[in-house]
């Protein structure tokens, strides 16, 4: 009984080692229109990115502002 179990569990294990060294076929070539739809999308991701950096930037400007003005008026 050991003796099956430990020849299972051998196979199992070459069968796992076999598996983890297979190489996948490469992916196929992209043609011009999926690359252009990347690239489209991309950059309209940037623009996004920019615009909500901007007004994070705002935002932040006027928390400062808001902030400085109540420190000094209590300063005074």
């Amino acid at each position: 009984m050991k003796k099956i179990v430990a020849v299972l569990a051998g196979g199992i294990l070459l069968g796992a080692i076999a598996a983890s060294h297979a190489k996948l076929p490469a992916p196929p070539p992209k043609s011009d229109a999926e690359k252009a739809a990347e690239a489209d999308k991309a950059a309209a991701a940037k623009a996004k990115d920019a615009a909500d950096l901007g007004k994070a930037q705002d935002r932040a400007v006027a928390n400062y502002k808001k902030s400085h003005a109540s420190m000094a008026a209590k300063k005074r």
